[in-house]
């Protein structure tokens, strides 16, 4: 049963890396396509791409080796555009390293590009 799209995502592409993988098959939602979209841009995977089905679509992911460890952030806190340092201390090993992936009024960006921009939003994923 499929509780959290997201959740189940992040962790099959986590899988993927440890085992060594270097694809892996995602269903498709507009949300995980956004975190991809992220993720591709940080370079923790090389590309993806959308494969339409009848039923529904899935992401076919390329992997470059370069995720240590990936997970959704449950529940989805508020962040203030003030407080993104707490947020790092309590999800990402060390300054300056990794990256907190949120939900804002301009979409989905990681948290130094709302820290520039100065918004705010919920958080979705932590990424290092």
């Amino acid at each position: 049963m499929m509780l959290d799209s997201l959740a189940n995502a992040l962790s099959t592409i986590k899988n993927a890396e440890n085992v060594g993988k270097p694809e892996c098959i995602l269903k498709a939602s507009k949300l995980i396509g956004s975190v991809l979209k992220v993720m591709q841009d940080q370079g923790y995977i090389s590309g993806f791409e959308f494969i339409d089905d009848e039923k529904s679509g899935f992401f076919k992911v390329k992997l470059n080796g370069k995720i240590n460890k990936c997970g959704v952030i449950k529940p989805r806190f508020s962040v203030r555009k003030t407080d993104f340092e707490k947020w790092e201390k309590q999800f990402l090993p060390a300054r300056d390293f990794g990256a907190l992936i949120l939900t804002t009024s301009e979409g989905v960006i990681p948290h130094y590009k709302a820290k520039e921009r100065g918004v705010g939003g919920k958080l979705l994923a932590y990424i290092w």
